[in-house]
């Protein structure tokens, strides 16, 4: 069967690769990833080109290979990753604080492209762009093959927020930034809207990674922070990220589990927030006792994504107070990117450690 090539609209350089890239395709539930070479590539005015340097496997592709969530095939998986810049588009990129991007940079970037205009942009809900586009949630086609991070190469769309990660972080540490660490910033922070976290009480369902990193910030932040889980060595690893326990009803509930809603709703003090971070679903849905939240008042708030902004506290973080966690130690098993489904299947046991990381050329 051949294959269709339809080149990007607009003005493209176009960038041969020798050797050619690799990107491993999903083609559907229940098949075995298809291994693909891609020679070049077609580069917009703005696009950044990135080789792969580590990318971590998220819960939502061990969600998208099991059938759990709706995702448009062929395509690409993946949106955690860190790379280096070996090419741009003719007229260039920045990162998010405006600063030029060269050739060698080392990135992390968002897993949103975003159109910056529309009114949803202007409102600064950038992850909710009209337009809006998905790094390993896009089906291949008029963007190119190498639109997601299980591959050797990442094409980075003019529209993303890029940040220069610091050479002197593990890639493991860094992979995880673009999805689990900004997700994490942007919910605490949402929480420190309503609250000052200085002394607070925050209680943190889920000890995946994002609830531990959110854990580790609000900790940061002067909380006093506890972790539930139903998992023993879970709850007990929430201790090395500044978990302990409380001995008051706590002004923010954050959930990070997408199967605690309920208890979230019904354990938070009256007048606090409860922050449902969107990542981790999708969940069964639970019956709402709005009366309850009504005369509680009680703030419930959604966080899904989250902003360039939030990607650059959250490299920050990681750079600096988020040193004094174990962050080097989420990515417990690394593999080689043609294992993809072996990792995939590793990463969906029940004892699986918080990241899986794939190694291109490994």
């Amino acid at each position: 069967m051949g294959t269709l090539l339809i080149r990007p609209p607009g003005h493209r350089r176009d960038v041969a690769l020798r050797p050619a890239a690799t990107a491993m395709v999903w083609i559907g539930e229940g098949h075995p990833h298809e291994t693909i070479a891609v020679p070049g590539v077609a580069l917009g005015d703005h696009d950044v080109l990135v080789a792969v340097e580590l990318s971590t496997i998220c819960g939502s592709d061990v969600h998208t290979v099991q059938g759990r969530r709706s995702a448009p095939v062929p395509l690409v998986l993946g949106h955690e990753s860190v790379g280096r810049v070996i090419a741009t588009g003719d007229s260039g990129a920045t990162t998010v604080d405006g600063a030029p991007l060269r050739i060698g940079d080392r990135i992390v970037w968002s897993v949103t492209v975003s159109c910056g205009s529309c009114d949803r942009c202007a409102r600064g809900l950038t992850q909710k762009c009209r337009t809006l586009a998905k790094y390993g949630h896009d089906r291949v086609g008029v963007h190119g093959d190498l639109t997601g991070a299980f591959a050797s190469h990442v094409q980075v769309r003019g529209g993303t927020a890029i940040v220069r990660a610091p050479e002197s972080l593990p890639a493991s540490v860094l992979a995880p930034a673009s999805c689990a660490t900004a997700t994490a910033w942007a919910a605490v922070a949402r929480a420190a809207r309503d609250h000052d976290l200085d002394g607070a009480a925050v209680r943190i369902h889920g000890a995946g990674l994002v609830g531990l990193t959110a854990a580790a910030i609000a900790a940061e932040h002067g909380a006093a922070v506890e972790v539930s889980d139903p998992n023993p060595a879970r709850r007990a690893l929430a201790a090395r990220f500044g978990a302990t326990s409380l001995d008051r009803e706590p002004e923010v509930v954050i959930e990070a589990s997408g199967h605690a809603v309920g208890d979230a709703l019904a354990g938070v003090a009256t007048g606090g927030t409860v922050v449902l971070v969107g990542s981790v679903f999708p969940a069964d849905p639970v019956p709402l006792d709005a009366e309850s939240i009504v005369r509680r008042l009680v703030t419930v708030a959604g966080v899904h994504n989250y902003s360039g902004a939030d990607l650059v506290e959250a490299v920050g973080f990681l750079a600096g107070r988020g040193r004094a966690y174990p962050f080097p130690d989420a990515v417990g098993e690394m593999r080689p990117l043609t294992a993809v489904d072996e990792a995939l299947a590793a990463a969906s046991a029940p004892e699986a450690p918080l990241r899986i990381g794939l190694v291109p050329g490994r």
